[in-house]
């Protein structure tokens, strides 16, 4: 692909002028130039000093005119040596001319202009006074898109293409300006031929190394193998990089319908895999529009890499159109926020944001003015890569903190394991210790199916989303002993027990209130380094039978649950249940928020699946997108190949990123989206009758989800009754694209 440029020169017919003959008739070409009808003539000044030569050529048609001085058959030669000539001095420059089709023969009417393609470029073809042009379609005032444009009277007779933007006119045939003026714009060589009218565009051999190669070529390096974005006007020269690298097979790019998405399935990506994926918007809105994406990322603490275009910095500053101080914007949710410039060290950027995305496990952020995505790389630049940058992250305890846990274990008659979302990494050394004390294992929300709830120590989860199995042990517990776990209102750690804490993070111990041993360190390594560090001789009771016992109570609860029916639609104890038989063990499951999702919270059994959810943010509209991540994720991660991935939300969730299901269908994702429709924003109702405020404007207008997922390209199917629910989910699960499978659901029975 050629280098970008602004503007080009003029582009010249370098070919002979071809004149038409008549063979047997003789020629006079004018030697003394003053010929009005040079460089013919009629020969009546012979026998002057100026002697016309004369020429009778043996057969007529086209022939030219020799413009080198070099044809044996001067003024007249067959024009060939020319093209030749033009075609080294192209090699020499990386050049080559290419002739496009851009319209059918006698399809444009005199005095019509229209937009056509010709290879990467886009001109202005005009026919007028039955001829045809070619002109550079961008006004060189503000690029204004000259074939939008009309060709207009003007004074004495004149006509002019006028520009729609700002009316400059131009000549519809040279691309000349008016009066004194210099800034025509470029013509090309046109053709009319039998089969259509050609154009012929020069286009470079060589595609030129450019910054934003580098740095695309740096993000790589770094591990990043996705892209979630929208293509626009200011990031035109980073979407080309982006390009060059998706075609070669070094990362995938994900067209997305709104910039939100593309930020919310980064984040998916993020906290399923541990590794950052990156979003690509344009200056103003779209950089606006990942904000909610990026603070659920930055909160639940996954690495994600946001890359913004910008306006040109020359016109920073007054006002122009899309600008904002997207420095000062992305401020609060990046924890590395950098303007490219010029002269930046452009790998060194790239490198560093996406260590402070890793390492920090937070948003880093890159803005790209305009005009610098095209500037070239030089010759000797490399990218970057991690090696050597970053050291181990495995933070090891103090031996005096562990110590002090394991003995303060010993001494509890009934410990409770409490894991939270930073455990996910962590959790064999986790259940091992859990084995040695036969304590029960308690989940957060946020790390629900961090244990299988067959395991015989499994408790299910903590709190507002949870099982009464998990409050009964904690509320018996002696000691609590905390991995990776955020202490939030919605978990309910109570913080009256005796607690041991364990996190990386220095500012997450004790955050919210002492607690008995804060231990700081890497969560598996200080979980094995206490089970090594406990005595033979333990007080904790084996609770195993106490597990199982209250696992019998609550799914008795559950079935009378599931019988349950108002006529209103299906009940969730049911929709969760049945759910829980037929979603893959391996499977990769994103939620939302909202009343379906304490329903999963309590109802839905994990074996192996994987959660995601906007845990900290809480934001509705992230199931859908996230699953978008996850199964890029299925495609670039190979621990994850394979994998089903299954969003669930209610009606107000995934009517946030509808237009996403059509996003799933262009690529052919492999994602079953179980919706519940209760055509209402049902948890809000019940917030408002529990805080005795009057429920008002929480019902919803609902399309037919199922005939809409039918109408992108994917496959809907629709609920109504109990008897269809089983056979349903089970040809949503099957299918091997975008599947929605819309259930009709109760809002009181959940």
């Amino acid at each position: 692909m050629s280098e970008v440029r602004k503007h080009e020169p003029r582009i010249a017919d370098t070919r002979p002028a071809p004149v038409e003959l008549e063979a047997g008739k003789t020629y006079y070409w004018c030697t003394c130039g003053r010929s009005k009808d040079q460089p013919f003539c009629d020969g009546s000044h012979a026998g002057s000093e100026f002697e016309p030569l004369a020429y009778t050529p043996e057969s007529g048609g086209r022939q030219f005119l020799c413009q080198c001085k070099r044809t044996e058959k001067a003024p007249l030669c067959d024009g060939s040596h020319k093209a030749i000539e033009q075609a080294e001095l192209d090699a020499q420059e990386g050049l080559k001319t290419v002739w496009y089709q851009v319209a059918e023969s006698g399809d444009m009417q005199d005095g019509e202009v229209r937009s056509v393609q010709a290879g990467t470029r886009t001109l202005a073809l005009t026919r007028f006074d039955g001829q045809y042009a070619a002109l550079d379609n961008a006004c060189p005032h503000q690029g204004g898109p000259l074939a939008e444009g009309s060709i207009e009277p003007g004074e004495g007779g004149q006509c002019w293409l006028r520009c729609p933007w700002h009316g400059w006119d131009f000549d519809p045939l040279t691309g000349r300006s008016p009066g004194s003026h210099d800034d025509g714009v470029a013509v090309y060589p046109v053709e009319e031929r039998a089969d259509g009218i050609y154009v012929a565009v020069r286009e470079s051999t060589v595609r030129i190394r450019t910054v934003t190669d580098l740095m695309v070529e740096t993000m790589i390096n770094w591990g990043v193998t996705d892209v979630f974005g929208m293509v626009g006007h200011s990031n035109l020269g980073l979407a080309d990089a982006i390009r060059l690298q998706a075609e070669q097979g070094s990362l995938r790019y994900y067209g997305i319908r709104h910039e939100g998405a593309a930020s919310f399935a980064a984040s998916g990506f993020a906290k399923l895999t541990g590794t950052p994926a990156a979003c690509l918007t344009i200056a103003g809105p779209g950089a606006t529009n990942l904000m909610t994406g990026l603070w659920d990322a930055k909160v639940d603490r996954a690495p994600v890499l946001a890359l913004t275009g910008q306006v040109q910095t020359q016109v920073l500053g007054p006002g122009a159109f899309q600008e904002l101080d997207l420095a000062a914007a992305f401020a609060p949710v990046a924890a590395f926020s950098q303007t490219v410039l010029r002269d930046s060290r452009h790998a060194e950027l790239m490198s560093l944001a996406c260590k402070n995305a890793l390492v920090q496990r937070d948003v880093a952020h890159l803005i790209f003015p305009d005009e610098v995505q095209t500037v070239p790389a030089a010759e000797e630049a490399a990218a970057g890569s991690p090696s050597g940058r970053v050291g181990a992250l495995e933070a090891l305890p103090s031996a005096d903190v562990v110590a002090a846990a394991a003995g303060r274990i010993a001494k509890a008659r009934q410990p409770a394991v409490i894991v939270g979302y930073g455990a996910r990494l962590a959790m064999p050394a986790i259940l091992g210790l859990a084995d040695t004390l036969g304590a029960p294992v308690l989940t957060t929300f946020k790390a629900k199916g961090q244990v299988a709830d067959d395991h015989p120590l499994a408790a299910g989860v903590l709190g507002r989303s949870g099982t009464p199995i998990a409050s009964w042990f904690m509320n018996e517990s002696d000691l609590l002993i905390v991995f990776g776990a955020s202490f939030s209102d919605h978990t309910g750690i109570e913080r009256k027990k005796p607690i041991i804490q364990v996190d990386f993070d220095a500012m997450a111990l004790g955050k919210f209130h002492p607690v008995e041993v804060p231990v700081l360190g890497e969560v598996g390594v200080t979980a094995a380094q206490i089970a090594a560090a406990l005595p033979e001789q333990l007080a904790a009771e084996d609770q195993r039978q106490g597990v199982a016992e209250r696992w019998r109570i609550w799914r008795e609860e559950k079935a009378r649950r599931r019988s349950r029916d108002r006529g209103h639609g299906l009940n969730a104890a049911l929709l969760f249940d049945a759910l829980s038989g037929l979603i893959p063990a391996d499977a990769v499951i994103a939620v939302d928020v909202g009343n379906n999702t304490y329903s999963f919270g309590r109802y839905f059994e994990c074996r192996s699946q994987r959660v995601l959810m906007s845990g900290y943010l809480g934001s509705i509209g992230f199931a859908f997108p996230a699953a978008m991540g996850a199964w890029a994720a299925t495609r670039s991660v190979p621990e994850f190949a394979g994998r089903k991935v299954v969003s669930i939300s209610g009606d107000g969730g995934f009517g946030q990123y509808l237009g996403e299901f059509n996003t799933a269908v262009k690529y052919g994702m492999n994602i079953t989206h179980v919706l519940l429709n209760n055509s209402e924003l049902g948890k809000i109702s019940k917030e408002q009758r529990g805080g005795h405020w009057p429920v008002w404007e929480t019902g919803l207008s609902n399309p037919n989800f199922a005939e809409y997922a039918t109408l992108c390209g994917g496959l809907g199917l629709r609920v109504t009754q109990v008897e269809g629910l089983q056979a349903a989910l089970q040809q949503g699960l099957a299918a091997t694209g975008p599947a929605l499978v819309e259930v009709l659901t109760d809002v009181e029975l959940v």
